[in-house]
């Protein structure tokens, strides 16, 4: 595994397996009354937030603690980024403290690959603008293996606010990695420019008929039914336009819905509903698909944690992937 985390088009299949297998062992630390081991003692980690987050901030903090590192919070409304310090100016402050790693969340995309070219220390990127969230794909496939087992020619929609969506973009370079079948789903005006050019690379289907795609029809000629379904938060804070009429028009033709829940459930009672959070209950997705016995949304919680244990494992104990 190279020293930074930065895109999840970085990890091999053979580096996301690995992750994903150590990320087993770490999950064992949260059943046990103490929740420490010695891995990463001496080891300094800063979380630098410069966008609000509740669950990657929490869990890269609680994975850093309970693995015995020294874990340092710093916001950017917290640190001299507020007084008008540069990004640069700022990192290279805190990496001439000595520090081992940076976990950083920043509104620009690309922030994170800038950060690991000033600073000698390990860079996770936490999720940088609309560009990718690599922590949140090895997470969701985590969550994935544990229901379905092998990904290989498991057939995942994602649907949501594909333009704006960072999760997006590394899951669908996760998922096809660990060889899932992927189709994505979205309003025209929520679909990325320029997708259909990437899709082919990457191989996967996209479409703006959500229903048919769950009916097994839409998905690029491959046949087959639904796995799993995930569900994106409509991003309202970073849309400076209409992107749709109205919120009740969103929720009737790309919501996961009572109805289209039951459909789902009806055809595949495994199906597996996922949303990475935060989830706007009523808009995206309802209150009904959202608790469901299908729905492992707080499953993806609790991985996100073992998760963020084996990637900080894996970049800073010094115990690398073989080759």
């Amino acid at each position: 595994m190279t020293r930074h985390l930065l895109s999840s088009a970085d990890l091999s299949r053979q580096e996301v397996e690995a992750i994903l297998t150590t990320a087993e062992s770490m999950h064992d630390v949260q059943k046990r009354d103490v929740k420490k081991i010695p891995t990463l003692r001496g080891r300094t980690i800063i979380n630098l937030f410069f966008e609000d987050s509740t669950r990657t901030r929490s869990s890269f903090e609680i994975a850093g603690k309970w693995m015995s590192a020294d874990t340092i919070n710093i916001t950017g409304k917290g640190s001299s980024a507020s007084k008008g310090e540069s990004l640069r100016d700022t990192v290279r402050t805190i990496d001439a403290m000595g520090v081992d790693a940076f976990v950083i969340r920043h509104h620009a995309s690309g922030a994170c690959q800038q950060v690991a070219g000033w600073v000698d220390a390990s860079v996770i990127n936490a999720g940088d603008g609309t560009h990718e969230h690599p922590t949140q794909a090895l997470l969701d496939a985590y969550t994935l293996r544990q229901r379905l087992g092998d990904l290989d020619g498991r057939h995942v929609v994602i649907v949501g606010d594909l333009t704006h969506s960072r999760v997006f973009r590394s899951n669908i370079i996760t998922l096809r990695r660990l060889g899932a079948r992927v189709t994505v789903v979205a309003p025209p005006t929520l679909m990325p420019s320029g997708i259909d050019s990437w899709s082919e690379a990457d191989d996967f289907a996209t479409s703006y008929d959500l229903d048919a795609v769950l009916a097994g029809a839409g998905t690029g000629g491959a046949g087959g039914g639904v796995d799993a379904v995930m569900m994106l938060r409509v991003q309202r804070e970073r849309m400076s336009g209409g992107y749709f009429p109205t919120a009740r028009e969103y929720t009737v033709c790309y919501g996961l819905t009572r109805e289209r829940l039951a459909s789902l459930v009806d055809a595949n009672p495994d199906v597996v509903i996922l949303h990475p959070g935060p989830m706007n209950r009523g808009l995206e997705i309802t209150a009904d698909a959202a608790d469901a016995e299908q729905s492992v949304v707080l499953a993806q919680v609790s991985a996100g944690v073992a998760v963020r244990m084996a990637v900080l494992y894996h970049l800073l104990s010094g115990e690398d992937i073989a080759p």
